[in-house]
């Protein structure tokens, strides 16, 4: 019987508290880190990759990726879909920059009551979406990366060049926080399964997703589950069946307020992943909605609440 593949992000924790680095990180909370991991799963049947050694609010990381995908940078549409994942780094800022130490629930209210004030505190930076859809170059013209990649899987689909990034290098002193989820670059190759009639070509699309920081305890479920669900959506678009999604990492840590977790984590055995369906088709990747997402078979082991590190 195979491995279930969530044995992969078993075995980087069990990595990170047996021989990780401990170092003080910018945080100040402090971490066990590695450099260079990688972890694969399989799409192609349908496999949604949501972690079930605790539970993960899939729709949570869904509905961030839909925001990025608007190009949008402000909190205050996140917190309109119920969406608080990306609130503590304006209210930070807001707390330091005014001296009121208004309570995280008392800022989401401002925003999503005072459209002035959510103009003045609750925007990110040129943070993904902006610089997935409207990346700036030197003479001013605004490149749609995500429309490139899809055009061009369209037309030269064995292209080397289908990928799309963040780290604008000119505009990092302006984000909240830079791109963690930085680089992500697709491939196609010939589905030799099932049966197709003379002529007949279905494509298989992959994607690699390259993450330069991955906090390990609270991120790596999110990032999975939501390029799983770009994967599906992109493969949807350009009429290819979803194939493997590669995660690699760069500064791989656990922060040290976590560890306890991650050793609950470890003690638990996996559970069957569930499944995705899209079940309508829109006109472009603008036009998913949340709704869109049919997961079924998700009975993951009982959530486990731990800090984020800002």
């Amino acid at each position: 019987m195979a491995r279930h593949p969530e044995y992969q992000y078993i075995d980087l924790l069990e990595h990170l508290l047996e021989k990780g680095d401990r170092r003080i990180d910018r945080t100040g909370v402090g971490t066990l880190s590695t450099f260079g991991s990688m972890m694969k799963f399989d799409l192609s049947d349908g496999t949604f990759p949501v972690f079930t050694t605790k539970r993960v609010y899939w729709k949570t990381a869904v509905k961030e990726m839909l925001w990025f995908l608007t190009g949008q940078t402000n909190i205050q549409s996140l917190l309109k879909a119920n969406v608080r994942i990306w609130t503590d780094w304006p209210l930070d800022k807001y707390q330091k920059a005014t001296g009121d130490m208004i309570s995280q629930e008392r800022f989401e209210e401002r925003i999503l009551s005072d459209d002035t004030f959510a103009r003045e505190w609750g925007d990110l930076g040129p943070v993904y979406g902006k610089q997935w859809r409207r990346w700036l170059d030197s003479n001013g013209k605004e490149h749609d990366q995500i429309a490139a990649v899809i055009d061009t899987l369209k037309t030269n689909p064995t292209s080397r060049r289908m990928l799309f990034h963040a780290w604008n290098v000119g505009e990092l002193d302006q984000m909240a926080l830079p791109p963690c989820h930085m680089t992500y670059q697709f491939h196609t190759s010939e589905v030799h399964s099932g049966v197709q009639g003379p002529g007949q070509k279905r494509l298989k699309l992959s994607m690699l997703l390259f993450q330069r920081s991955l906090d390990v305890g609270l991120g790596a479920a999110f990032n999975c589950a939501a390029s799983a669900a770009l994967l599906s959506m992109v493969a949807q678009q350009v009429d290819m069946v979803p194939g493997e999604l590669v995660w690699v990492g760069g500064d791989v840590h656990l922060y040290l307020n976590h560890m306890e977790m991650a050793r609950t984590l470890i003690s638990r055995e996996p559970r069957p992943f569930p499944k995705l369906r899209l079940i309508r088709r829109p006109d472009s990747i603008d036009g998913y909605r949340i709704d869109d997402f049919e997961v079924t078979g998700y009975e993951p082991h009982a959530g486990i609440e731990a800090p984020v590190a800002v």
